[in-house]
């Protein structure tokens, strides 16, 4: 039996990297999966995971909008009556400068998206919750954990989700709802292209050689790891864990600054892990 039969699993920014792993990951432990985003790619992700033996159903909102959220939540009350599992994973972000010269509107839109999107869609989905209780899961980052150049935008919101996330646990923990956040770190996902540069692209293979050698793993992670953990925190094999953030960042945070790293080339020539893709199954060909 799988872990998330008969649930009903809402996951927002579904269309690609972790949320499109996290929604078929957890289509293959039974859940229906209700995929929420603005992309133009939800539809082929979720075709793709019906396709292929899962459940899925495509729904287009701005989680930023609230009258949009709160349309859709009436929607889901209407037709499956409860909600088992949330996902927040929707998010942007854009490296802007320092924060005096940061522009306010690249500052509120990360904050509406990454922030007040995981709010609302947790305000409006939570009544259909608090019967039968459930999980949800918030995407953190590790940079809400610790700041980054020039991205204060996101590193606020992403701590934000994470003080959030433990509001959420301990208002709903008598009513059996867990809330944990996750804390990815460097993931190889479209965010990441869009920041630093493709595979293909110098910028985006430099980036990609630094993050090797600073990672202990000597490696980027996957969305298909990320959407593990996000169904085992879905799953009732995770039923005493609530109000925690884990990271899963390759221990990018088990030191306190690089040190040696800077310098030894002994260090720098060991990451000669190769980017590894993960043996999936045929549910994950989005």
């Amino acid at each position: 039996m799988e872990r998330l039969e008969n649930k009903i699993a809402v996951i927002t920014g579904a269309s690609t990297g972790i949320g499109q792993a996290s929604a078929v990951a957890l289509a293959i432990e039974g859940a229906h999966v209700l995929a929420l985003d603005i992309s133009d790619q939800l539809e082929e992700t979720v075709q793709s995971i019906n396709d292929n033996g899962g459940k899925a159903t495509a729904y287009r909102v701005d989680i930023s909008d609230d009258k949009q959220v709160k349309q859709f939540s009436e929607k889901i009350a209407q037709d499956f009556g409860h909600v088992d599992v949330i996902f927040n994973n929707a998010g942007v972000d854009n490296g802007a400068g320092r924060i005096h010269e940061y522009p306010v509107e690249v500052f509120d839109k990360i904050m509406a998206v990454d922030m007040r999107g995981t709010f609302l869609v947790t305000k409006f989905l939570l009544p259909l919750m608090m019967k039968q209780g459930g999980s949800i899961i918030n995407t953190a980052s590790f940079s809400g954990q610790a700041a980054d150049l020039y991205r204060s935008g996101y590193n606020a919101a992403k701590g934000g989700v994470i003080n959030f996330t433990k509001s959420i646990a301990i208002e709903y923990g008598r009513e059996n709802i867990r809330a944990n956040a996750i804390a990815p770190g460097t993931i190889e996902t479209p965010l990441v292209d869009n920041l630093a540069g493709t595979s293909d692209e110098e910028a985006g293979q430099t980036f990609r050689e630094n993050q090797k050698w600073v990672t202990p793993l000597g490696r980027l992670g996957t969305p298909d790891e990320v959407g593990k953990l996000v169904a085992f925190l879905a799953s009732d094999d995770s039923s005493f864990i609530t109000g925690e953030t884990i990271r899963i960042d390759g221990g990018v945070m088990a030191y306190t600054w690089p040190g040696e790293m800077l310098s030894d080339e002994s260090w720098k020539n060991s990451t000669t892990v190769s980017y590894t893709h993960l043996t999936l199954p045929t549910i994950y060909s989005v």
